[in-house]
């Protein structure tokens, strides 16, 4: 008899990438688990993180499961006792997962990090894999404790773990409330009429990937991660295989922002109404974050959306949700 596929819980699925990868393992026709999670209070997102590993393995039925932790709400300039906490409720997460041992072969864990969090201060761009990691931000600071949380998971788990270090992600859906995702202000700005504020130099290079290109390598990491976990075999003491992996996740094209403002005057034929300012926040940003991945390179090899398609899908959608709005308040 062939076994069932793997049920998939993908934590955060309110957010871009969440949305993304449930839109891509629906495509493919996975299994899929996704639940609220009262995130603004500490004690009821752990009672719903909990309830939520009961519908996994329920969804399992004692056979190997999925997970892909794309929760967060914290940015660059997010205060340090809040990212604290994001990274208090991943922990606590991962050891009750740990202290259940219910991690068949198979199982695997994707934990999406921040590569621009990582590595702004790791010294001379391209960054890669080899780079040591180094945070000038409470920001990229909490993203590696909650890399390290992962792979001390990895250590007592059957499960594959996988970190991956996004570069800028951009596309549909973006949370405009949140102040990230220039691409996605740029396209409100062409659609508003309003101007938008940018505070770092125009010569600032950036990684722009398209999140449902993201959230593809994603499905396929978790296939790999499951595979490797099956065939790992357990050491001599009868320990679990463990395989953990740290990968970025880019496009390997680095734009400048007066490049990526270039081709969206292309796009829109008018040039963006921009206003340069300053931001405490700014000193917090590298002035050269190319990317490029050496791990994992088979995931890399495949057709990524052109920056100018994928900033037309962005004000599209942006667009067509504007209308909705305007069609129901009417």
């Amino acid at each position: 008899m062939t076994a069932l596929p793997a049920p998939t819980w993908v934590v955060g699925a309110g957010g871009l990438l969440g949305k993304a990868i449930v839109r891509e393992l629906t495509r493919r026709r996975l299994p899929i688990l996704t639940r609220s999670v009262p995130w603004a209070d500490p004690e009821a997102s752990r009672q719903g993180l909990s309830a939520g590993i009961d519908a996994l393995l329920d969804a399992a039925r004692g056979g190997p499961w999925r997970i892909a932790w794309c929760a967060g709400a914290g940015v660059t300039g997010t205060p340090a006792t809040v990212l604290d906490l994001e990274v208090a409720t991943f922990s606590a997460f991962l050891a009750e997962l740990a202290a259940r041992g219910v991690a068949p072969a198979g199982s695997a864990l994707f934990l999406a990090s921040s590569a621009g969090g990582v590595y702004a201060g790791a010294g001379q761009a391209p960054f890669t894999e080899l780079d040591p990691a180094s945070s000038i931000s409470p920001y990229g600071t909490a993203k590696l404790a909650a890399e390290d949380a992962a792979r001390e998971f990895a250590t007592t788990s059957a499960a594959g773990v996988m970190i991956g270090r996004i570069a800028n992600l951009y596309g549909p859906g973006q949370n405009l409330a949140k102040p990230q995702g220039l691409v996605s202000h740029i396209c409100r700005s062409h659609i508003s009429g309003q101007p938008i504020s940018v505070y770092v130099s125009l010569d600032t290079v950036r990684d722009y990937l398209f999140v449902d290109d993201c959230a593809g390598m994603i499905a396929d990491a978790l296939d790999r991660l499951a595979r490797l976990s099956e065939r790992s075999p357990a050491d001599g003491r009868g320990a679990a295989p463990r395989v953990a992996v740290t990968k970025i996740l880019a496009s390997h094209q680095g734009v400048t922002i007066g490049a990526l403002l270039g081709e969206c005057r292309r796009l829109f034929k008018r040039a963006p109404r921009v206003v340069l300012g300053t931001s405490p926040f700014a000193r917090l940003q590298v002035r050269d974050l190319r990317l490029r991945s050496v791990v994992w390179p088979e995931l890399d090899r495949r057709s990524l959306t052109p920056l100018g398609v994928g900033i037309q899908a962005t004000s599209a959608d942006m667009l067509r949700s504007v209308q909705l709005g305007q069609r129901r308040s009417g």
